[in-house]
């Protein structure tokens, strides 16, 4: 479907399983199931495993190339949601070994550079591992702040100012987790290069929910997981993507067995396998491969326009319903911290309320997943392949009745569980 005939919000639902009853606006935080996952797992373990065992490393039982290139397949779905070259992407690792990986590659890609710059909204993982990064090899972290409404590129130079020539790397998230609030990433991006630096992007909330093209903002790096608009599963493997003009001189912290280039001739030498190979440590975690490769044929067919187009039709019509709800309860104080600027946003839409926590759970009570995060936000993830206009009505519905009964004094709501 071309962007001149934008779809209609939620225009995939049929190609995933959710609860007919269920509004489910958790789509950052853990995507929905997609039909066909939980056979195609099924049968890597029967078939696969049960039958082929350590033969399907090569081939599998019902002709499939082998688990060994099982991630190629998972990049190929993927490169055309983050403007890349399959071959730019590695799939397989945790999100958080993936920063680690591409944060020392790239501060080693500028020699004598020895100043990280990262923003003071990313998520807490970014900031422990950068920080990590940092001690490791004796950086200096410079904070900025990030991305507000008006897209971060003066405070991603307010950073720079004074001493570029010292900035190696600039890693931000390019949508704030908590606000929505969304870096504009080629301007950025140029920004970083004037500088000299590199620029390295945590994609997490931002891949499968709105166009991402990384090429064409001339980035360096990227990282980002799989679970979440990109409906891999819990814990489903993360990616890993490196300009190709920067593979030649990759340097990965970690030389790992399958990062090698033979790895079964079995050499105590290490010879760097070629382009982000290299960047592979371990054995494959093959049935969670097995379940992204299938999970992604969700978005087959899909431009990746539509989706960002999709997802602002959401989110405007929730700040609008938000926006009535509130005026309709005077004596809340619910303020959206969100931008109002579609391109500035990303598929999310965020608000604080002194009880938030309670209001997300009284949400939950009602057929309506979001979710919350600390301090005192209410937050609501806009899945464009399967969220409806009208799954936004009936959150905003909810709402309205969570606020007039004051729903969310339930004493119940008092004590949080170990994941909120």
């Amino acid at each position: 479907m071309s962007a001149a005939a934008s779809p209609t919000p939620g225009w995939r639902r049929d190609r995933f399983d959710l609860p007919a009853d269920l509004v489910y606006l958790d789509g950052n935080s853990l995507g929905a199931l997609p039909r066909g996952v939980a056979e195609r797992v099924e049968r890597a373990v029967r078939t696969e495993w049960g039958e082929g065992l350590i033969r399907s490393w090569n081939a599998t039982p019902d002709g499939g190339e082998g688990w060994i290139v099982r991630s190629r397949g998972c990049a190929a779905r993927l490169a055309p949601l983050i403007g890349a070259a399959a071959d730019e992407i590695q799939v397989g690792e945790s999100t958080s070994q993936g920063l680690f990986a591409a944060a020392v590659a790239g501060v080693r890609l500028r020699p004598g550079r020895r100043v990280v710059v990262l923003d003071r909204t990313t998520f807490p993982t970014d900031a422990y591992v950068l920080t990590s990064v940092a001690r490791l090899l004796d950086l200096e972290l410079r904070w900025c702040e990030g991305p507000g409404h008006d897209g971060g590129v003066e405070a991603v130079r307010a950073a720079l100012t004074g001493a570029p020539d010292e900035v190696a790397l600039v890693a931000l998230t390019e949508v704030d987790f908590r606000t929505g609030a969304r870096y504009d990433l080629p301007a950025v991006t140029a920004a970083v290069h004037e500088a000299g630096a590199l620029a390295l992007w945590d994609l997490c909330h931002s891949a499968g929910a709105f166009a991402v093209d990384l090429r064409a903002a001339g980035a360096d790096l990227a990282v980002g997981c799989t679970y979440k608009y990109l409906n891999g599963g819990p814990g489903s493997p993360a990616y890993t993507w490196v300009a190709e003009r920067h593979h030649a001189d990759l340097d990965p912290p970690v030389t790992g067995w399958m990062g090698h280039a033979e790895p079964f001739a079995m050499r105590l030498d290490h010879e760097p396998a070629a382009g982000v190979g290299r960047l592979r440590v371990g054995t494959p975690p093959i049935l969670g491969l097995t379940a992204l490769e299938a999970a992604l044929a969700a978005f087959e067919g899909v431009e990746p326009a539509d989706l960002g187009a999709a997802s602002a039709t959401l989110t405007e019509r929730f700040l609008a319903r938000v926006d009535a709800v509130a005026a309709a309860h005077p004596d809340e104080t619910l303020d959206v911290v969100t931008p109002r600027d579609p391109a500035r946003r990303g598929s999310q839409v965020s608000f604080r309320h002194p009880e938030a926590y309670g209001v997300v759970q009284a949400l939950i009570a009602r057929g309506v997943i979001g979710d919350y995060r600390d301090p005192g936000i209410a937050r609501f993830g806009f899945a464009p392949l399967y969220v409806t206009l009208d799954d936004v009505d009936r959150a905003a519905d909810a709402l309205d009745d969570v606020l007039a009964t004051r729903a969310y004094a339930n004493p119940a709501y008092a004590t949080r569980p170990a994941v909120t």
